[in-house]
């Protein structure tokens, strides 16, 4: 890997007009510029979008008719087609999109006691390779846009009766490869005119991309989450090959420089592998490698799939290994599995055929239509 970023690839297709979904406040009011219109103009647009859910320009009320149809020429408000939504037994929903170039991706609906949580998508696909994770079978197509993002969050929405209370950045891809188009996206759902979400309520899992790491911390406050999943950087290597290109030390360097806000923590997230990686020697390792970092740990038993080899570890060991962290001071928890009968669990999400060409077929997960 010479660079970070992982190319974008093919774009979506689409007209000619200028998608103003998922730009920034700045973004809107540079587009506007040429067309010589006020600034107020697109806090306006951005209000209109974000808090009244317009889907036309022609409902943009307080804009000149002049205007609206200006803007209807030359610029766009898209949506992504959603194609399935299955229903957990445990009351979450995979919400499966096509998007305007035909390609699809999955987010996940996640409610809890006291909040709904959205797992949202940055990728078509993931090029990480993660040995355990079902994404990364069909490989890499491309970045989503801000808009694909941003979009997933709004009409996830629309399909449930509770306001999604918190993002996770945790679906298909991985989001610091996406890098410009997550931080647009992660800065329009924040705005207080948009859709007013707290940087406490949005959190970031990386692999660990290294160069991006620290830029991140720079430019938003939102949580980060980092996938370690291995105690040695041949066990992590073995599991991850992105551990190949960024070492498991040079990750956790990265984390103990990481610019954290006041009171924040960085979360672990630790998939538990019968036989791999689920003893106490492991988890004792695992508290010596955090010393120093202000952390918490999300232990992962593994969700199975038909696609990979790995086994799902005893409740027992799991227990064993919480409380071994535990013991050596370390905040832990562990992730209750949810989705899982229909796909929608960690690490199983993506487990349909993509259209292009040498990519091997996954099984079509079988779908409710909508409606």
């Amino acid at each position: 890997m010479t660079s970070p970023d992982t190319p974008a690839g093919p774009a979506p297709a689409s007209d000619d007009r200028v998608d103003l979904k998922g730009m920034t406040l700045a973004g809107i009011e540079a587009f506007l510029r040429p067309l010589g219109k006020e600034r107020f103009r697109a806090r306006q647009i951005l209000k209109w979008i974000y808090q009244r859910r317009a889907r036309t320009f022609a409902e943009m009320t307080d804009l000149s008719k002049d205007f609206r149809a200006e803007l209807d020429r030359v610029a766009r408000l898209s949506r992504l087609e959603l194609v399935h939504r299955q229903g957990s037994d445990d009351g979450s929903a995979k919400l499966v999109w096509r998007l305007d170039d035909g390609l699809r991706i999955e987010s996940v609906l996640i409610p809890e006691e006291g909040r709904l949580t959205l797992c949202v998508s940055t990728q078509v696909g993931c090029a990480m390779a993660c040995r355990f994770c079902v994404t990364a079978k069909g490989g890499f197509t491309r970045n989503l846009t801000a808009a694909e993002i941003v979009n997933q969050v709004i009409q996830a929405q629309e399909l449930s009766d509770r306001r999604v209370s918190n993002i996770v950045l945790m679906g298909m891809g991985e989001p610091l490869l996406n890098f410009d188009a997550v931080m647009d996206a992660v800065e329009v759902v924040q705005y207080e005119d948009g859709l007013n979400f707290s940087h406490r309520k949005i959190t970031l899992s990386t692999v660990g991309i290294v160069p991006r790491m620290k830029e991140l911390g720079e430019r938003s406050p939102i949580n980060l989450a980092v996938s370690l999943h291995g105690t040695t950087q041949a066990a992590r290597e073995a599991l991850m090959p992105i551990s190949g290109r960024f070492s498991l030390e040079e990750v956790l360097e990265a984390c103990r420089r990481f610019p954290l806000p006041q009171r924040k923590l960085i979360t672990f997230e630790y998939i538990l592998l019968r036989g791999i990686n689920d003893d106490v020697e492991d988890a004792a390792r695992l508290a010596r490698l955090l010393r120093g970092i202000p952390a918490k740990v999300n232990l992962i038993p593994y969700n199975p799939t038909p696609l990979t080899e790995y086994r799902r570890p005893t409740d027992g060991a799991v227990r064993e290994y919480q409380q071994a962290l535990l013991d050596r001071g370390v905040q832990t928890s562990v992730r209750t599995t949810r989705g899982d009968d229909v796909a929608a669990a960690c690490g199983q999400l993506g487990g349909y055929a993509q259209a292009r060409p040498g990519r091997p077929t996954l099984p079509v997960v079988p779908a409710v239509p909508e409606g």
